[in-house]
């Protein structure tokens, strides 16, 4: 018997499995490939720890601020990440030991840049739009022109190098992609990242301006839906006054930002006799900056806290129309709830009112529309959304009703047959009885 594994083996009479040819042969072939793949992963073992030598890392690693530099941070980040290593930006061989060598001029060693170079040394690659393309194409290079056209960037011409460089908003060692939770760009951090200096009144003493902007903010209808509720789109810092370009948005442009959100709005302002009135404030003067707050009712109307009143008076025609306006709006809003309650009494009473709940939706959108309406400051076009609202809330309440009245019959019915049944029952019983008693 034989059997054929590279060597060939032959079943000797008495069991004996002895071995034919091929062995010597086989043995040598498995050594010659062990020895080959000891050596390759020797070879590749050194090239790869001549790849990997940072002495820049070991030695910063070991230093106190604010030369430390964290290897965990550093290795996260997207620089190390798309293999730059330090000496991408900073220059000098980081694969020397000898620390004279490895920071030479001969080396091309630049060092740390002062503060004021620092927008220049990132536009270094940043700025260069070919190499920038060979780690992400749709990543803009014009940073630095758009930074140069800046408060920040005119200032710090002018010498004063406690404005916001490249670092402070992204980080040093540590940078990460703008999408990255960690980024300090991310929509999320931006504003305390912008706080780190705007919130800081000693800091920004110099400058005499506000700095209570984090603080409002953080209270605003934009900060509880981007934090809060997670809507990367909401407004944050960068949204209204830029990002590189960062500037004020100067009185005069406030509504062109506002508009980049809320276009219905803005197209509405635009048709109102407020767009002459506030053409240097706009929308700030209503709903603030900063601070903004989910508009109400309240909002509009002659109370003492209403807007309007910082501006009208009683007797003349806004006091008047923003009175009416106010009534108009609470009393859809009544309408609706009225509507809404008997239409869930009648539900709970087992009568299907699906259609007319859906249809009062439409009275909610149309109060919506109506609180939009607002920005026209035309009485006839807010009514003419609250007239819609009013025909849907009575036909809806008139459905509450039809189906209240559905389940008070429904009840009389029911009451009706188990009377029936009780009597029916309760005579058939006596019927018994009576057969019961008579003798056989």
């Amino acid at each position: 018997m034989e059997r054929e594994f590279g060597v060939r083996l032959s079943l000797e009479s008495g069991g004996k499995i002895g071995l034919v040819d091929g062995a010597l042969g086989l043995c040598a072939r498995i050594f010659v490939a062990c020895l080959f793949c000891g050596v390759l992963f020797l070879f590749s073992a050194s090239r790869l720890a001549a790849q990997t030598k940072n002495t820049c890392l070991d030695c910063h690693s070991q230093l106190d601020a604010p030369y430390h530099v964290d290897p965990a941070e550093y290795s996260q980040s997207i620089h190390a990440q798309k293999g730059i290593t330090c000496a991408g930006c900073h220059g000098g061989d980081p694969t020397s030991s000898d620390m004279d060598k490895a920071m030479s001029k001969a080396a091309g060693f630049k060092g740390r840049p002062e503060r004021k170079q620092v927008p220049e040394f990132c536009a270094r690659c940043h700025g260069d739009a070919a190499y920038m393309r060979g780690f992400n194409p749709s990543l803009r290079t014009d940073q630095y022109s758009q930074y140069l056209t800046s408060v920040h960037g005119k200032l710090l011409a002018k010498g004063d190098d406690k404005v916001a460089v490249c670092i402070d908003c992204h980080g040093v060692h540590d940078i990460q992609p703008p999408n990255d939770p960690r980024a300090r760009v991310y929509p999320v951090n931006v504003a305390h990242t912008c706080g780190a200096c705007h919130a800081n009144a000693d800091y920004m003493k110099p400058y005499k301006i506000p700095t209570n902007q984090l603080a409002l903010y953080d209270t605003s209808v934009h900060h509880k839906a981007l934090v809060e509720g997670g809507d990367l789109s909401a407004p944050t810092c960068s949204t209204c006054h830029g990002s590189h370009g960062a500037a004020p948005p100067g009185v005069s442009s406030v509504v062109n930002v506002c508009s980049t959100c809320h276009v219905f709005q803005a197209e509405l302002f635009d048709s109102s006799p407020h767009k002459d009135a506030f053409a240097t404030l706009g929308c700030v003067t209503c709903h603030s900056n900063h601070g903004i707050l989910h508009p109400t009712d309240a909002f509009i109307g002659t109370s003492d806290d209403a807007i309007c009143m910082k501006c009208h008076s009683s007797g003349d025609p806004g006091y008047e129309a923003a009175d009416k306006i106010h009534a108009q709006l609470v009393k859809l809003d009544a309408s609706i709830t009225r509507s809404r309650e008997i239409l869930n009494t009648a539900e709970q009473a087992g009568v299907e009112v699906g259609q007319p709940k859906m249809e009062l939706d439409q009275a909610r959108d149309d109060l919506t529309k109506a609180r939009v309406s607002i920005h026209s400051v035309s009485l006839s076009k807010v009514e003419e959304n609250l007239e819609a609202g009013f025909k849907v809330t009575e036909a809806t309440f008139k459905a509450g009703q039809a189906a209240l009245g559905e389940a008070s019959y429904r009840r009389r019915g029911l009451a009706l047959s188990l009377i029936f049944i009780f009597a029916t029952v309760l005579g058939l019983y006596l019927f018994i009885r009576q057969l019961e008693r008579k003798p056989s």
